[in-house]
Parts: C-alpha cells; sequence; structure tokens
C-alpha cells in the first residue's frame, strides 16, 4: 500500500536495529504498486510482482532462519506474510501467531470478489486463492488451518466465525484485554509452539493497535490493544525458542509527519524483543 512502503525507513531512523543490536540484512525491492485498469473479477491485483516479489523474501527468510537467526522483517503492508510463509514451509511446517485488527481472510468462499493481498494475506497462505499465489513452489498450504492462532482482531470481524469452524484459533482484542496479554500469548502457543512443528512465525499489523495511539495504519478500528499489552502479548511469544521471527506491518509514515508513532512503535518492538 502507498506509504506503507516507507516504513523500514522510519524505523530505522527511530533507531530500532541499533536498540535491538540487530545485524541489517538488506532489501527486497517491492514490485511497482499499480492498480490502474484493474476492476472486481480480475482476481489479485498486482498478482504477478508479489508473487515474484514473494519468492525473493522466501529465499532471504529460509536463509537466515536456516542459519539459526531470528528474523525481522520490515514491511510494507500484510502481503509480505506470502513470502515470510513460503520461506519457512520450503524449511518445515511452520505455525503462524497471526495478531492483526482484521482477519484478512477475504477470499471467493465469502466474497464476491478479491483483489487485494493485503486484506487476504491469511486466506492466502492457508491455500484459499488463485493458484499463483498459494500454490507458489508446489507448496500450497504454506501454514495449516491447525497451525494458526489469530489474535487482535475486533470483535465484529465478519471472518471470525469461519476462522473457528476452520480450525483456527481466534482470540479478539475484547478476549486479550480479558483475560490479559500474557494469558492470550500462552494460550496461542498451545497451538503454535508444538511437537509437531518446526517453530512458528508473528505477523504484526499494528493496526491491532487501538487508534487512539497509534492511528498511522490504513484501517483503523476502535477498540484495539494498548501498547503495554501489545508488548506483552509479543514479549511472551517471541520468548520462546520455537520463534523463528516475527514481521512488521501496515505502518504509514505518511500519517505520521513528526516521527512520534514511528518512535512509540519501535519502543514496543524493543520492549518485546529485548525485555
Amino acid at each position: 500500500m502507498p506509504g506503507c512502503y516507507k516504513a523500514p525507513w522510519a524505523l530505522r531512523d527511530a533507531g530500532l536495529l541499533p536498540r535491538l543490536g540487530a545485524s541489517d540484512a538488506g532489501a527486497v525491492v517491492p514490485p511497482r504498486y499499480d492498480r490502474a485498469g484493474w476492476k472486481p473479477g480480475d482476481g489479485v491485483c498486482n498478482a504477478g510482482g508479489i508473487a515474484a516479489f514473494s519468492t525473493r523474501l522466501a529465499a532471504r527468510v529460509a536463509r537466515y532462519v536456516a542459519a539459526g537467526e531470528f528474523v525481522v522483517v520490515l514491511g510494507g503492508d500484510c502481503s509480505v506474510l506470502v513470502g515470510t510463509m513460503l520461506g519457512l514451509r520450503r524449511l518445515g511446517r511452520y505455525g503462524l501467531a497471526f495478531i492483526d485488527g482484521h482477519s484478512d481472510f477475504r477470499h471467493l468462499g465469502n466474497s464476491p470478489h478479491v483483489g487485494a493481498a493485503a486484506g487476504e494475506d491469511l486466506a492466502l497462505v492457508t491455500g484459499r486463492g488463485q493458484r499463483d499465489l498459494v500454490d507458489l513452489e508446489g507448496r500450497s498450504p504454506y501454514v495449516r488451518d491447525g497451525d494458526v492462532a489469530v489474535l487482535g482482531i475486533r470483535d465484529g470481524d465478519e471472518a471470525a466465525g469461519e476462522l473457528r469452524s476452520d480450525g483456527m484459533l481466534c482470540l479478539p482484542a475484547s478476549r486479550i484485554r480479558g483475560t490479559g496479554a500474557v494469558a492470550a500469548a500462552v494460550e496461542a502457543l498451545t497451538r503454535v509452539d508444538t511437537a509437531d512443528l518446526s517453530g512458528f512465525w508473528v505477523h504484526l499489523d499494528v493496526d491491532v493497535l487501538d487508534p487512539q495511539v497509534l492511528p498511522a495504519v490504513d484501517s483503523p478500528e476502535p477498540g484495539g490493544l494498548l501498547p503495554e499489552e501489545l508488548t506483552a502479548l509479543l514479549s511472551t511469544l517471541v520468548a520462546s525458542p520455537s520463534c523463528a521471527g516475527l514481521e512488521v506491518t501496515v505502518f504509514d509514515p505518511d500519517l505520521d509527519p513528526d516521527g512520534s508513532q514511528a518512535t512509540l512503535l519501535t519502543d514496543i518492538l524493543v520492549g518485546a524483543l529485548l525485555p
């Protein structure tokens, strides 16, 4: 999404890498964002570019995870999940802790048409969608339904019932607030951190946060998590030795002219990764 592609630079400017003591693994250049001529019924916009990008990102992620490194991917919009999960699928069977204000589960089974991979990424990585995105290298699905925990969606999310009926663990933001973030993370680990799995990945769409504290996202929704709740949720998940890494998506620096929200997000990530 326009604007979100600037997030890696904004987080670097906010001091994320030196504060984490992280090594910089470079950048995977995204394809041109172009919706010219797209119309409903055409499938996912820019699917060819997303597929090519995803295979390059997959190679980068798989290389470092295989070497035993903890990987942090700075997106970009949520479509980067296709590449990260493809990379992990090359290495084995991985779980997914999907932290997002929205389920991103639109597919032709529940919608008259698709079009934006950033709103369909969970559907795509679980094998729902057009073949040129869901079956790269013949590896569909990149993650199995039963190996997914969805955390932080809003109570009114229209796909929540479908997620549960398909076998995914679904803990909305209200449930996380009610039980406590640590307890919610521990429950998620019972799904994504099991003996059957090679490890798990954490997807973070920052619109899981309440827009009163971080509005610089493309689809702000009230009722989200507070910074301390997200920090506790993340820190409990990444503390597991089975956690291969995490990705950060949908932060839009165009909506953060003074950089204060980049600083807040950096503080959350540092607090979670270096408790």
